[in-house]
């Protein structure tokens, strides 16, 4: 499974939501591979998720694929209930 984390620049907030991401698998022995990435790098990308905060969605409505918005990166609880929640669906 691949998992890109969006957001304008590529090393903020999308690291931030990678690291807390990577930390959320390896609590549930749930592999995958989660990278970081920039809005105008991700475009034509592929992944199973994507993952970005709520002020992305209107840059992120032609990507065409799974796609999670969180609105507290600093939410621990939220970012885990989406991540799972999504991943389940996925397996």
């Amino acid at each position: 499974m691949t998992i890109i984390t969006v957001c304008g620049m590529g090393f903020g907030t999308s690291l931030m939501l990678k690291m807390t991401i990577d930390d959320i698998l390896a609590e549930n022995k749930i592999k995958a591979e989660v990278s970081a990435w920039d809005l105008g790098s991700v475009k034509g990308r592929h992944a199973d998720l994507f993952v970005a905060s709520e002020d992305m969605k209107s840059n992120l409505t032609d990507i065409g694929a799974n796609i999670i918005f969180i609105k507290n990166l600093t939410d621990t609880e939220e970012v885990r209930g989406k991540i799972l929640k999504a991943v389940k669906q996925l397996q």
